[in-house]
């Protein structure tokens, strides 16, 4: 039920809001830990009421009505974070294996350097062992400086199969090229 009187509703809206605000901002804070982000959804939860103009007097459980609403919105963010904290974490996981392959190409490099002769024959000899999609693609983006949408556009597939198929060739290439890492992280990376 809505309410047509925009002055009784204010009056309604303002009596709910100051006997609501504080005890659902705890309540949230309680699971979201941030007292900001607690106070932003409770703000999100009355701001919704407001637009809806709500009649609270149809409700014969407010309390219940709120505390459900609001159980949901903390569940929704905390979803939310999350999802977003894994992909920060798989981003840190990423950069420690790159860190890590980095430390090891350093190691691995000596007084020995290959001729730029023999680098090229290394770096050729192992992309020609790579699938063939796999090879078009790696020499589309490193070599032709293609980004990964154009080439999803041209080869007429997904970028998601751009991306997998770089992923596999810079696995099949780390594994070829396991002996001279240098040359895969200078190359490739």
């Amino acid at each position: 039920m809505y309410v047509k009187n925009l002055s009784e509703y204010e009056n309604q809206f303002e009596e709910v809001y100051l006997t609501h605000f504080s005890r659902m901002k705890r309540f949230a804070q309680q699971y979201v830990i941030q007292e900001e982000d607690a106070e932003n959804i409770v703000q999100d939860i009355f701001f919704d009421i407001w637009e809806n103009r709500l009649d609270f007097s149809s409700f014969t459980n407010l309390n219940g009505y709120l505390l459900s609403v609001l159980r949901n919105r903390c569940i929704d963010f905390l979803r939310k974070r999350t999802v977003e904290q894994k992909v920060i974490n798989n981003i840190h996981e990423e950069q420690n294996r790159e860190l890590k392959l980095k430390l090891e190409s350093l190691i691995a490099l000596d007084n020995n350097i290959l001729s730029e002769n023999e680098i090229t024959d290394i770096v050729q000899n192992a992309i020609e062992q790579l699938p063939e999609r796999c090879r078009q693609i790696l020499i589309l983006n490193k070599f032709e400086g293609k980004k990964q949408r154009t080439i999803a556009n041209e080869l007429n597939i997904s970028i998601h199969t751009v991306e997998s198929q770089m992923a596999i060739a810079y696995k099949k290439l780390n594994e070829i090229l396991k002996d001279h890492l240098f040359i895969f992280v200078f190359i490739f990376i």
